[in-house]
């Protein structure tokens, strides 16, 4: 088959691979110059199912409500009324029920930790090279904070996943150059999780798309998917049409705006989040993996000679300039467990809006319109889920069945 594939960030490119393994004939287009410009170039880096888990849980938004008035506040609300943010937060604080989280946190799971085995089985065949890191921690810091984990800790164990409860001094030995001035409860141990350079396994996976034959067309904004009789498919590109015989949704920010002509309503909201980037002065003072503070929803990534803090959340923005506390809490977050690893103030910042669905999961798979595929909706988190979300949605267009359950990760769990 002849299959578009609209987005170039890690989900679309994972999409191409795949579709090309299986013989199709794969077009990738993507509005920026280059793979990874948009929401991959800012991501965390960390690869971790643990780190994948939906943000809506029981007791999270007093939780989070209760930081809004602090200077460093991993959430931000815009304060002017907003119909449709109203109406996506009363979504997200259903899916915050108890029963509803336990749903999302398996579904998450359950595409993350596939995710998870696919890259992994690709490693030996691919042989990228992308600045990774052993290893995962999540950090507590507060009794309060450490109840969290109790229930996750739970669910690992559910599912036959290796991890520990580190007390205090377990974590200082496992990543010695945590800060011991900032409190910590404990942390959980995940040591086959990893973090690594988005952004470079992404071009990286594009060289080898393009080996199996993936064209990439790059500056070509898409302005509308088009039926015709017969289940054609067109990709109007300003005054050119041109027929497929399928389309991979990949386009993140753009996807809305594509599916609403042809009647797909989703409920998505744009959340911005932020990263920071900064040179190691002192390689003995910085993290060896990738960690996550719970407190402040930020993940630190050790990616070659740099670190990455990734987090915050900020939900009816309405204009482009970063937000001067948003950077602040990264950088306290970084400052707070690895203060001597770098000069921050010479880190670098990057935000993006991020189409957020209120549970969670993605939404991967068919649609009401023949031949027309999605592989959409990761939030932060298009890294953890994407060479498994790429397989799944190649297995479909192929006419195979998918080596995961899709329940609850396709389109169908919103009617």
């Amino acid at each position: 088959m002849q299959v578009a594939v609209i987005g170039g960030g890690i989900a679309g490119i994972s999409s191409a691979f795949f579709l090309a393994q299986a013989g199709h004939e794969v077009v990738v287009v993507e509005r920026q110059t280059n793979v990874a410009e948009g929401a991959s170039f800012g991501s965390a880096g960390v690869l971790s199912p643990v780190h994948a888990l939906p943000w809506a849980a029981p007791g999270m938004p007093k939780k989070l409500l209760s930081t809004l008035l602090k200077p460093e506040s991993p959430l931000w609300i815009e304060p002017r009324f907003n119909a449709e943010l109203w109406r996506w937060g009363k979504l997200w604080l259903a899916e915050c029920e108890a029963g509803r989280h336990s749903v999302n946190r398996e579904r998450c799971y359950r595409i993350a930790s596939y995710s998870q085995h696919v890259m992994r089985d690709a490693q030996p065949q691919l042989g990228f090279d992308y600045e990774s890191t052993q290893g995962y921690l999540q950090l507590y810091r507060t009794p309060r904070e450490r109840a969290f984990a109790a229930s996750l800790q739970d669910f690992l164990a559910e599912h036959g996943v290796a991890h520990r409860w580190l007390e205090p001094e377990e974590a200082y030995l496992a990543e010695p150059a945590l800060a011991r001035r900032t409190p910590l409860a404990g942390a959980l141990q995940l040591a086959h999780d990893e973090a690594g350079n988005c952004p470079l396994y992404c071009k990286q996976l594009r060289g080898v798309a393009q080996s199996l034959g993936v064209a990439f067309h790059f500056g070509t904004n898409v302005d509308a998917i088009e039926t015709a009789p017969g289940d054609n498919l067109f990709l109007r590109l300003g005054r050119d049409r041109f027929a497929v015989d399928a389309v991979v949704l990949a386009a993140g920010g753009g996807s809305a705006a594509l599916l609403a002509p042809l009647g797909i309503r989703l409920p998505f909201f744009p959340l911005r989040t932020y990263a920071a980037t900064v040179a190691i002065r002192n390689f003995d003072d910085a993290p060896r993996a990738s960690l996550a503070d719970t407190a402040y929803h930020a993940g630190i990534a050790r990616i070659g000679t740099r670190v990455r803090i990734a987090g915050t959340a900020e939900l009816g923005v309405r204009t482009p300039e970063m937000r001067t506390a948003a950077i602040r809490t990264l950088l306290k977050v970084g400052q707070d467990w690895f203060p001597d690893a770098a000069n921050y103030n010479t880190a670098t910042f990057w935000c993006d809006a991020l189409p957020t669905l209120p549970d969670g999961p993605p939404i991967l798979g068919t649609t009401p319109i023949p031949n027309l595929y999605l592989n959409i909706g990761h939030g932060m988190h298009a890294w953890s889920m994407s060479m498994g979300a790429g397989r799944v949605v190649a297995d479909l267009v192929s006419g195979r069945a998918p080596e995961i359950d899709l329940d609850g990760l396709t389109m169908e769990r919103y009617g």
